[in-house]
């Protein structure tokens, strides 16, 4: 049995102080990555791993966040939040992250976060990286809410399907979070692997020679290729030279040509066709309790093609009112020209001008002077704003509605080339350009920030 090879050693640490470090501190630490797809609560298991000890920063040539931290059972375990992904053949910059770091970081353990709910979705990522070869964890997160529905899923069998560790939790409770942290040092390498039609084995098996020797399968390479990804054009002239690219691409063009169907469409097919075969074996369905609570009566009817109109409306109107017009106007102005500008601005510039130095006086209090413009301009215009922004979009995250508010816009964004997520740039826009300029980073694509 293949293990992780993580220190199990304890290290208790403070949590009463910050500490900032940079990600050359992380350098020599052993690496768990935690993917999954986007709103199955990986950011709230990644705060339950690593606590207040975090580094955000953009991944390199990208303006993705990835944050990482120490793990709080075990300063010597990095652990890194991925961007919410459906494949790992990327379709946009956040899926491009989290496959580059699965390729280039190296990880010793992957932990992979699922909606117990919307399983068939999880498993496809959960196939591509057994493909790899990497030991990794399934969690099957917001059990209960799948059990209010009637899911049940059958871990143990899943897990010896798999050969990796299958654990259920609802992390807004902490529920089987300790287990988690327990497989986090015996993680096994899967053992389940997609089968394919022949032409494409046939391909798999022409390109496997051709590629470099990694830390993930040469199998799943030559299958990210095949379905184009055209990840082999950065890999270092000295590793994969250019007349063996041509080779690779020339089989790539040869399979395709046997199609009418893209590759990449026929390969995703013959993984879901398997995938439903593991899904009958692990998945019951049994008659949910009548739920009458009030967050699943709104949650019906917030989607609702016409009733999810008007509060659609209403949320959008509120966000605007709140953050242009309560936090942009009124607090912005209250800030700035009551406080700062009428009180506190000039009691400081008297008392600094006690001091005999002009310089001083310029740097501190001039007209672009450290309080007069710097800590205005932080304090009274920007602190209101992003303040009630993070307010609102924290209640819309935490309650579900925001996905829910990007698919009933997402036909209309549409037509303007753009997703359902656009929808708070947008709206924020005629209120605040700055906070509508940040929340740009949500999209998917550097075209669509643009």
């Amino acid at each position: 049995m293949h293990q992780t090879g993580l220190v199990d050693k304890k290290v208790a640490l403070d949590l009463t102080g910050e500490a900032k470090r940079s990600p050359d501190d992380y350098r020599d630490k052993n690496k768990v990555v935690l993917v999954g797809n986007p709103n199955v609560g990986k950011s709230v298991i990644f705060g339950l791993l690593t606590g207040r000890y975090v580094t955000v920063s953009n991944y390199p040539g990208t303006t993705v966040e990835i944050t990482q931290g120490p793990a709080l059972f075990d300063e010597n375990i990095l652990v890194i939040d991925t961007p919410g992904i459906n494949n790992l053949i990327p379709q946009s910059e956040d899926e491009r992250v989290t496959r580059d770091i699965i390729l280039h970081e190296e990880p010793n353990l992957v932990i992979q976060i699922a909606d117990t709910k919307n399983l068939r979705r999880a498993l496809f990522i959960s196939g591509q990286l057994a493909e790899m070869k990497l030991p990794f964890v399934l969690v099957l997160n917001m059990d209960d809410e799948a059990r209010e529905r009637g899911i049940v899923i059958d871990t143990k069998k899943l897990s010896a399907l798999l050969n990796v560790p299958v654990i259920s939790t609802v992390a807004t409770q902490r529920k089987g979070i300790k287990t988690l942290i327990k497989n986090i040092s015996s993680g096994k390498i899967p053992s389940f692997d997609f089968r394919y039609e022949p032409m494409i084995e046939s391909a798999i098996q022409q390109i496997t020679p051709l590629l470099p020797k990694g830390h993930v399968t040469p199998k799943s390479l030559s299958l990210m290729w095949l379905a184009g990804d055209d990840f082999l054009k950065t890999v270092p002239a000295n590793k994969i030279k250019q007349p063996t690219l041509t080779q690779i691409e020339d089989i790539r063009r040869e399979l395709q040509n046997c199609y009418i169907k893209p590759v990449s469409y026929i390969i995703n097919q013959n993984r879901l066709e398997q995938i439903d075969v593991i899904l009958q074996e692990v998945l019951k369905t049994e008659t949910p309790p009548p739920r009458r609570s009030p967050a699943v009566f709104l949650g019906k009817w917030t989607m609702h093609p016409v009733i999810g109109i008007p509060f659609l409306i209403l949320v959008l109107y509120l966000t605007y009112f709140i953050v242009g017009k309560v936090g942009a106007g009124i607090c912005v102005n209250f800030l700035e020209e009551v406080v700062f500008k009428t009180y506190l601005n000039p009691w400081l510039t008297d008392l600094i001008k006690l001091i005999p130095w002009p310089l001083l006086h310029e740097l501190l209090v001039g007209q672009y002077g450290i309080i007069t413009m710097a800590l205005t301009y932080a304090i009274a215009i920007v602190l209101p704003i992003v303040t009630f922004f993070f307010i609102i979009f924290g209640l819309m995250e935490d309650s579900g509605y925001l996905p829910r508010l990007a698919i009933m816009v997402n036909r209309l964004f549409k037509l303007i080339g753009l997703t359902g997520k656009a929808v708070l740039p947008m709206v924020l826009g005629l209120g605040c350009d700055t906070m509508a300029t940040m929340t740009t980073r949500i999209l998917d694509s550097r075209r669509d920030r643009i």
